[in-house]
């Protein structure tokens, strides 16, 4: 089951096993494990983490994995973040409370209060792009 998540994520964020960045063109989310998993393991191999377009709920998470110093972000960067929900085997969804806290902590300083600032994490979405990420994280080049 892990190897076909993994599967997965990599064609979510359009990788190349000899790729040295990790680019990041479009990724809804999905199960935060997964998405904290593969992280930890983009944090251990050294590779800058290019984010190229839409990066929502659980792929945010690489904003509090990797280093600032590694991420970089591009005119098509959106950033989607919402609060935590469990969702059961028929599809139901429920607040989670607290893991929307260790979520939130999970996040650098500035993401916290650009998200306190907008309202906090909510079931609605608020998303981060243009100007106010590019004052946040480096431009690629």
């Amino acid at each position: 089951m892990k190897k076909t998540i993994y599967a997965v994520i990599f064609a979510i964020l359009g990788l190349f096993p000899a790729s040295a960045e990790v680019r990041i063109e479009g990724s809804p989310g999905g199960e935060v494990d997964s998405f904290l998993d593969f992280f930890a393991a983009v944090r251990q191999s050294g590779e800058r983490v290019v984010i190229d377009g839409p990066c929502f709920s659980a792929c945010t998470l690489v904003l509090g994995a990797v280093p600032r110093s590694r991420i970089c972000v591009t005119s098509r960067a959106v950033l989607g973040f919402h609060a935590a929900k469990y969702v059961d085997e028929y599809g139901g969804e429920y607040p989670a409370p607290d893991a929307t806290r260790v979520m939130n902590a999970a996040y650098p300083s500035t993401i916290r209060g650009w998200i306190r600032r907008h309202g906090g994490l909510k079931r609605v979405p608020i998303f981060l792009s243009g100007h106010d990420l590019a004052a946040m994280y480096p431009r690629c080049t």
